[in-house]
Formats: C-alpha cells, sequence, structure tokens
C-alpha cells in the first residue's frame, strides 16, 4: 500500500472508534480508521446504551438501527435479585426483590419528558456491526481491520505512524494531523507518555459468554438478574441477557461469577459450575468464551499530548455499574469530532482542541468516581439480606430465612432491607449522570449564573439552558412535523434559537456566519414563529424571554445565553463567536 496522508487517523475500531468515525464524517472529516483484529467484538460487552448516547445516534441518523435490534424497554427495565433461577429447594427461586431501573416501569414518564428517545439494550458485539456499516458507508475504504500501528511519532504539525496490515505483514507510512487512540488504552496512551492514574485492580471478575435455553425459568424484564446464594457467597452472581432475542426467546447469556482469581475455569470446566450455580444440573450449555477482566478505578492524566488525543477506555476506566464506560467514550468523540473539523477547515485555531480535555476529563472523573461507588456500595445491598461474605457461614441461611418469614417480625426484616434497596438508585435510576453533566470552562461563554443544584442520588434530572450543559429537550411543531428542540442541532455548525421577538437575532448571526466563515443555522420557537411550542415545553425550559437568544453548538451543548434583547445583537454574537472559536 502507498503512503497514506490524511488529517486525522483513528486507532481502534471498537464501539468508541467507530462512533468517532462516523461523526467525523458526518463533520465533513477525512480521516482513517485501523482496527488490529479481523472483525468487530466477538463477545457482548458493554450493553447497556443510555439516553444520552441513543440521543447522540438519533441525531447522527444511528437510533433507528440500533433500536431495530435491541431489546424495548419493557424488556430490560428493571434490575432484580433472587435466591436462584431453579431448583426446587425451600429456599429455590425466592424473589429478595426488584426495582424499576434505567427509565423502566415508574421511571418511563421522567425519561421521556427529559428527551426524545429512551435508553436502549444492545451488547457491544451486536452494536459494532452496525456501527461499522454506517462507517464503511460513510468513509468507503477507509475503515482497516487487520491493520495495526505499530509506531507513532509527534512530529509538531503533524504525525507520523507506521501501519502493519496484520495479515500480510504489508507496513505502509500514514501521516496524519492528528491521531486518536481509541484503542482500550493498549498502545496510543502509553506510548505519548498518557498515564492511568488511580488504585491497583480492585478485583479479578470471571465471565462466562454461553447459549443455552432457559425459557423455561427465566423471569424476562431485567437488565440485570443478581443471584444470592443463601449457602455460598462464591455462589452469587449474576445473569444479563445478551440476545440477539430478547426476553424468554434469548438464545446467548453473560454470568458473572463472584470475584476471585483468575484462571479458575475453561470453556470446558465453567459448564458444571454453570450449572451448579443455575440449579439446572442437566441444562445443555454452549460456552462461547470465558474471560477474567479487572475492574479498574482509572483516569488518565492527561487528554491530549500535542497531536495526540485519547478517548472511550483510553481515558477511563471503571466499574461497570451504572453503565457508563462505553457511553462516556461515545460522549468523549462526540465532543471531539466538531473540534477537530473546526480547526481542519481553518476556522479555528488548534488551541480549540484543547477545550476537549478540559470538558470531558472532569466528567470522566465523576463518572469513574459514582460508578466505583456504586459498585462498593452493592455489596451494602448483598449483606442487608444475609447473603455476603461478611456474614458468617452458619448465619446466612438464618437471615435470608428471616427475610421471608411471614411473621410480623420478617416485616420488619424486610421493611429494613427494603431501605437498603431503595439506595441502589443511585446505580439504576441515576438519570441525572446520564443526561445532567456540563462543562464548566472550555468552548463557551459563562454568563455568571449558578448550576443547577443535582440531586444527591443523582435521579432526578433539572434541565437548563446553563452555558456548557446540554440543550433542554422539548417537542416542537413546524407544520405538520414533530420534533425536538435537540433536532433543530445538525451535525456541522452552530444553531442560534431564538424566541418570537429574536428576528433581530437571527439578522446578525447570518452577517456573523459570513464574516466567520462558519454555518450558523437559526429558528425562532413560539407564537407566530415557524417552530411551534408543544403545550409549553419549551417555554418551561429555555430560560430566556420571549427576545433572548441562546448558541448550540454542534454536539448539542449550549454554547452561550442571551436571557434578553440587546441594542447591537450583531456586535455580541461577534464577540461571543470570537471567544467560542478562540479568534
Amino acid at each position: 500500500m502507498e503512503a497514506i496522508e490524511v488529517p486525522v487517523l483513528i486507532v481502534g475500531g471498537g464501539g468508541c472508534g467507530l462512533s468517532a468515525s462516523v461523526f467525523l464524517s458526518d463533520q465533513g472529516v477525512d480521516h482513517l480508521l485501523v482496527e488490529r483484529h479481523p472483525d468487530t467484538s466477538r463477545i457482548p460487552k458493554a450493553h447497556y446504551l443510555n439516553q444520552r448516547t441513543m440521543e447522540i445516534f438519533r441525531q447522527h441518523g444511528i437510533a433507528e438501527d440500533v433500536l431495530a435490534e435491541a431489546a424495548p424497554l419493557e424488556l430490560f427495565g428493571k434490575v432484580r435479585w433472587q435466591t436462584t433461577l431453579a431448583g426446587d429447594g425451600p429456599m429455590d427461586r425466592r424473589l429478595i426483590h426488584e426495582m424499576d431501573a434505567f427509565g423502566g416501569g415508574e421511571l418511563r414518564e421522567s425519561y421521556a419528558a427529559v428527551g426524545p428517545v429512551l435508553p436502549a439494550k444492545l451488547p457491544q458485539m451486536w452494536l459494532e456491526p452496525i456501527l461499522r456499516r454506517h462507517a464503511e458507508q460513510r468513509n468507503p475504504g477507509r475503515i482497516l481491520f487487520h491493520h495495526e500501528v505499530t509506531t507513532f511519532s509527534d512530529e509538531g504539525d503533524h504525525v507520523v505512524a507506521e501501519l502493519r496490515n496484520t495479515e500480510t505483514g504489508e507496513i505502509t507510512t500514514v501521516t496524519a494531523q492528528y491521531l486518536i487512540g481509541a484503542d482500550g488504552g493498549r498502545m496510543v496512551g502509553p506510548a505519548a507518555g498518557i498515564k492511568m492514574e488511580g488504585p491497583p485492580g480492585l478485583v479479578n471478575t470471571t465471565t462466562a459468554y454461553f447459549s443455552a435455553d432457559l425459557s423455561q425459568w427465566w423471569e424476562e424484564g431485567t437488565l440485570i438478574t443478581h443471584f444470592l446464594s443463601p449457602e455460598d457467597p462464591d455462589l452469587s452472581s449474576n445473569l444479563i441477557e445478551m440476545g440477539p432475542s430478547w426476553g424468554k426467546a434469548c438464545e446467548q447469556w453473560g454470568l458473572h461469577f463472584a470475584p476471585g482469581p483468575p484462571g479458575r475455569w475453561d470453556a470446558e470446566t465453567v459448564i458444571p459450575r454453570i450449572r451448579e450455580l443455575l440449579r439446572l444440573p442437566d441444562l445443555e450449555v454452549t460456552v462461547h468464551k470465558v474471560t477474567d477482566w479487572i475492574v479498574h478505578a482509572h483516569l488518565a492524566d492527561r487528554y491530549r499530548v500535542g497531536r495526540v488525543l485519547i478517548a472511550g477506555d483510553a481515558a477511563h476506566r471503571q466499574p461497570p455499574a451504572v453503565g457508563l464506560g462505553l457511553n462516556t467514550g461515545i460522549q468523549d468523540v462526540h465532543n471531539l469530532a466538531w473540534k477537530l473539523a473546526a480547526v481542519l477547515t481553518g476556522r479555528a485555531p488548534d488551541s480549540l482542541i484543547d477545550t476537549y480535555e478540559a470538558e470531558r476529563r472532569p466528567v470522566g472523573r465523576e463518572n469513574v468516581d459514582w460508578a466505583t461507588s456504586a459498585a462498593v456500595h452493592h455489596q451494602a445491598v448483598i449483606d442487608a439480606i444475609g447473603a455476603g461474605h461478611n456474614i458468617p457461614a452458619g448465619r446466612r441461611g438464618q437471615r435470608l430465612a428471616a427475610y421471608f418469614d411471614p411473621s410480623p417480625l420478617g416485616d420488619t426484616v424486610r421493611a429494613r432491607a427494603l431501605e437498603i434497596f431503595h439506595t441502589h438508585r443511585g446505580g439504576c435510576q441515576s438519570l441525572d449522570m446520564e443526561i445532567g453533566f456540563g462543562y464548566e470552562t472550555g468552548a463557551l461563554v459563562p454568563d455568571g449564573s449558578e448550576p443547577p443544584v443535582r440531586v444527591p442520588m443523582r435521579n432526578v434530572h433539572q434541565p437548563t439552558s446553563r452555558p456548557g450543559h446540554r440543550l433542554p429537550h422539548a417537542w416542537i411543531t413546524r407544520g405538520e412535523d414533530r420534533l425536538s428542540t435537540l433536532d433543530l442541532t445538525g451535525t456541522t455548525g452552530f444553531t442560534l434559537i431564538t424566541g418570537p421577538q429574536g428576528t433581530p437575532w437571527c439578522e446578525a448571526a447570518e452577517r456573523v456566519a459570513e464574516k466567520f466563515s462558519i454555518p450558523i443555522v437559526t429558528a425562532r420557537i413560539g407564537a407566530s414563529a415557524e417552530f411551534a411550542d408543544v403545550d409549553g415545553g419549551w417555554e418551561a425550559v429555555r430560560q430566556i424571554t420571549d427576545a433572548g437568544a441562546l448558541v448550540v453548538r454542534p454536539d448539542q451543548h449550549v454554547a452561550w445565553r442571551g436571557t434578553d434583547g440587546v441594542e447591537d445583537p450583531e456586535r455580541v454574537l461577534a464577540e461571543v463567536f470570537a471567544a467560542l472559536l478562540d479568534r
């Protein structure tokens, strides 16, 4: 292969890297993606796509394809704890507790009120082929699996990388203006001198991915079902549907064992353990993969070194609790793509890319800490009903029997445990962690306002148009079309949103767009404007007057807010965009 010159080189073809490719293509940025493996993931890995990620996929025309294969919310919108899957003993198949989770059940109304699309469940082994298809369609010939970057060097104004075809051994030189490391931290970050900060690996977890027909015993409707053994805490585990069908029709499963030493089982020796855990001694099992993986709580000390940027697991690694890993990575590259486009097209200097770390690293810090806290707290839930390692062996059965005791004392035991279970909402009802993150510094113009006070358990989201935050969702109409305010934002330019008296802002935006050579779309919402406010939903969250205005970035975050009209809107907007684009 001849030497290649390309504006952006993406290293890594997982969920984060493939998403970056789609977003860059939609920004009109030429790029090359390389992935050392021959195909997308063969194991399920992450499986929950939170509400913010689904909004991003909706913006980029991916959501419909994802939803066509994903589990519907009614089939995953709970978390459940029970004693065993099967068995006929007095303590077998007993439901301990279940709660609505991730937008399911009674949560659905509150989730639907703040976004145009709900969360979805689709493991990476099914998601990544969708992302790859979209990436290849939008950037044909530039998505190269079976290729790995062996070395690279930052030459100051460009990066030179050596690319090897893992099938043929052929070596190619790639010259790029920027390199994105989305390789899970395998090579790019360490080679650039980036260090992961955090404690040593927390625990080792063993996961078996297998096929089996569990329809006779499976109670559908959960994202995750925890089995808490009254006999042996090492028999405690959790079981997750992995598709490709859902509910009782599910064919493939992920079984996470209680923490223990790596190398405990292989594809053959794990089968008796699966049967023991599920209380199904004759179950026909086909094991696809047994993996040992370390639960980390790590954050990169930097997201950028010169022309090298990192995203996803290369930048942050956290426990799977709350499902923030892959989602945070996709949101990383959504933030980065428009900034690279602005720099590469000459609309902004290289300094704009510094705002990527300024904005995303604090979010990474919060998400790592939140997921770690939720994972640690899960042990308190297990201990609350007497099934944890902290409970003496002779008392576990007694404690769990007391939980099911129909007497008045049993009512008290259950009431006490219920209060502990309720605290788990921070791990599965944390809507504000999914969509409530905001940026305090970066590519934005602060207006001096304070951020909304966040509920400590993050289970309530307060929409705000404060600069740095995601544009609030509200339903609007244009003629017969029903849209979300988020639909007003394209993928390549800024959006100016005003009230019905905002015509001076719109006229000024046209002149500023020409002056700065940037695309700015304008939209007026309200009475007699081109967009009608449905039932006052936008007026309730906009936090500007009918004469005010918002400037929204391509990643759907508010960049600037003018609460009312001004005498010289063109001067104000020119100052705003000079600040945003560091010009």
